[in-house]
């Protein structure tokens, strides 16, 4: 049973290995030489570097909607639709041990899989994720939703869940196509909910109150038309944090809408409409520094709730569990649904 699952798989996971291979070869002839930058990273790096870094947060993020789709959908789906899954049967292969074995052999292919191909991308990116620079820009930190998905452990128990997801749609639809799209709006979905609604909360975030000056400022926005809402970002001390919410807050600890309106008095007025820019002479810059002190004079100060860089680790694992359950309860029902084919 377990020659014959091979066989029927064996293509399918030439070419996802083949590619995975590819990628892990251009990852390890490029990653030593960002092993060794140092001082400022990102005003080193080249254009094909930020690609790479970007290629491989997508290959990552697409990776386990694949195999689960493309593996796991016509695993059993295709079966019934050409009936071959009768003729097992009565060969004496009980529908458990079918089941079992395909599920096992695919599983643990997908999971080793794109195990290994996150560990390559995550040992390449090391040196790059939370790159910053003071004039041309950022990237992203390992811990931040556009990279803490496709890092570490949790690639290999998404696969999993994804794997299981479709050979349980491919068992409820039981044709290959259907569930194949099925598959990936569910996983899709599941990924987009994880990140907004579930992984912040996995560990209770931190909760800090921190100054308003120029060492702590980020941002400054306005937006609305007529009386415009103005307000103000933070960081936090450590640039790797993942910031949840960032709010301005009175002396009494009330959450603010938007600043004073004086403040706006601190920023430099819009170019009208039309306008060309002269050279007539120097321009008085807004005291910014003043305005944010005179803000934290009359009580304001922001509040931001985070998730601090040195708990990616944990978050991981403690993600990682939530798949692996998730994993846990579709493998239940695939078995429990098995026993009702025909």
């Amino acid at each position: 049973m377990t020659w014959l699952t091979w066989r029927q798989f064996r293509a399918q996971a030439a070419a996802v290995y083949g590619l995975v291979a590819a990628f892990a070869v251009v990852l390890a002839v490029t990653g030593p030489r960002l092993a060794d930058l140092g001082g400022d990273v990102f005003d080193q790096l080249t254009r094909t570097d930020r690609s790479l870094f970007f290629a491989g947060i997508v290959v990552m993020a697409l990776a386990p909607a694949i195999v689960g789709a493309f593996w796991g959908a016509p695993l059993v789906a295709r079966e019934i639709e050409a009936g071959t899954h009768r003729l097992v049967w009565s060969q004496g292969t009980t529908r458990t041990r079918w089941l079992a074995v395909k599920l096992g052999v695919l599983a643990a292919a997908a999971a080793a899989g794109i195990g290994l191909l996150s560990f390559a991308v995550t040992w390449w990116s090391e040196p790059l994720d939370g790159a910053l620079s003071a004039t041309r820009g950022s990237l992203p930190s390992r811990l931040t939703p556009v990279s803490f998905a496709m890092r570490g452990i949790t690639p290999a128990s998404y696969a999993l869940f994804a794997v299981l997801l479709g050979v349980a749609a491919g068992m409820l639809l039981r044709r290959s196509v259907p569930a194949m799209a099925l598959t990936l709006a569910v996983f899709a979905a599941v990924q987009i909910a994880m990140p907004l609604w579930v992984r912040p909360h996995l560990i209770p975030p931190v909760t800090e109150t921190v100054a308003i000056g120029t060492d702590t400022l980020d941002g400054i926005g306005i937006s609305g038309s007529g009386t415009p809402v103005v307000r103000l970002t933070v960081h936090t001390a450590d640039p790797g944090d993942w910031v949840l919410s960032d709010s301005t807050i009175d002396s009494a600890g009330r959450a603010v809408g938007t600043l004073p309106s004086w403040f706006l008095d601190c920023l430099p007025p819009p170019p009208s409409p039309g306008a060309a820019e002269t050279d007539s002479g120097p321009k008085r810059a807004p005291d910014i520094k003043g305005c944010l002190d005179r803000l934290s004079a009359e009580g304001y100060q922001q509040q931001v709730v985070y998730q601090p860089a040195g708990r990616f680790w944990s978050l991981q694992w403690v993600e990682t569990g939530v798949f692996l359950g998730l994993s846990g309860l579709l493998a239940w029902f695939c078995f429990r649904r098995v026993r009702h084919l025909s």
